[in-house]
């Protein structure tokens, strides 16, 4: 019999939510996301020491500074990964630049010039910038220069329609973070799978934009446990953590379809503003607060990567 993750990879891209290279070669998903904790992660695996040493030396001898090689380091580990699976790698823009559009645009330009230097192309990279209303600006002007974006940290309708509005390709719905908020909101322990905030939050983005032929591909994101994974099967891609990949391969149950574009409900079309989305954003204290502590919790991650690497200099 099939496994649980055979089965779900025949309705679903399955993207491996890591940086190390092992866990890569082990699962052979499609894509790979990554962000500053994971690189951090990939940073202590013992199959990235010598790519880890090669950069940390390159940088000596060049004499660049620890967060330049922190840079270049995040680049390298990308490309590594791009040798190990088909399709794309996500590589996020400094969290710190969540709220400034040209910076985030000039280091997402930086991004793919490091890419290009090593030989890869930008049709294989997806940058990843917060979904904050700065972070959505820029992702559309980027994508008006063909370099196609996943907006990640994204936890309301809102924020959902304004990344389809701005033409981003790929949005990351936290599915996990939503349901945490609301179990310590609730008092709650879990949910069941068909009443789960998280996963009913991604069911309701999917369904708008397939209901209104939106093809910026939905990607749920940040799972606590398989049944979440089970209840988005269908879902256009989902980034998935080693440890349920794991689960997933070991479950031999029948998985049935939850999301088809073609059951769509048929719902209309909404408007977002600056104004409306800030409104939206204000009245939803879930988003803001998880968005705000998403953003946080990446920067804190690349300044202990800057330390890291500082320390190994």
């Amino acid at each position: 019999m099939k496994s649980v993750l055979d089965q779900l990879r025949q309705m679903t891209v399955v993207v491996a939510d890591t940086g190390e290279i092992e866990a890569v070669k082990r699962y052979q998903p499609i894509d790979c996301t990554t962000n500053p904790s994971l690189v951090l992660g990939a940073l202590k695996d013992p199959a990235s020491e010598e790519l880890v040493a090669r950069e940390l030396e390159a940088g000596r001898r060049a004499g660049k500074s620890a967060e330049a090689v922190t840079e270049a380091l995040t680049v390298a580990v990308g490309a590594e990964l791009t040798e190990l699976v088909p399709g794309r790698v996500s590589t996020e823009v400094d969290a710190c630049l969540s709220f400034d559009t040209e910076a985030s645009i000039k280091r997402a330009r930086a991004i793919i010039a490091e890419y290009a230097a090593r030989g890869i192309d930008k049709d294989r990279i997806l940058i990843k910038l917060a979904s904050t209303w700065e972070g959505i600006r820029a992702a559309e002007r980027l994508q008006g220069e063909g370099v196609d974006c996943n907006l990640t940290l994204l936890f309301s309708m809102a924020q959902a329609v304004a990344c389809a509005d701005a033409g981003a390709f790929l949005i990351s719905p936290f599915v996990g973070r939503i349901t945490d908020w609301h179990k310590k909101a609730e008092g709650r322990d879990g949910y069941a799978p068909e009443e789960d905030p998280g996963v009913l939050s991604v069911r309701r983005i999917y369904d708008y934009y397939k209901s209104n032929g939106i093809p910026t591909v939905v990607m749920g994101a940040s799972f606590r446990n398989t049944g979440q994974i089970k209840a988005l099967a269908g879902c256009d891609n989902l980034t998935i953590a080693p440890k349920l990949l794991d689960e997933l391969a070991n479950d031999t149950d029948t998985l049935t379809r939850a999301l088809s574009a073609d059951q769509a409900s048929g719902v209309a079309p909404m408007k977002m503003d600056e104004a409306t989305f800030r409104w939206e954003m204000n009245a939803d204290a879930m988003a803001t607060e998880k968005l705000a502590e998403g953003i946080r919790n990446f920067d804190q991650d690349h300044r202990k990567l800057i330390a890291l690497v500082s320390e190994r200099m």
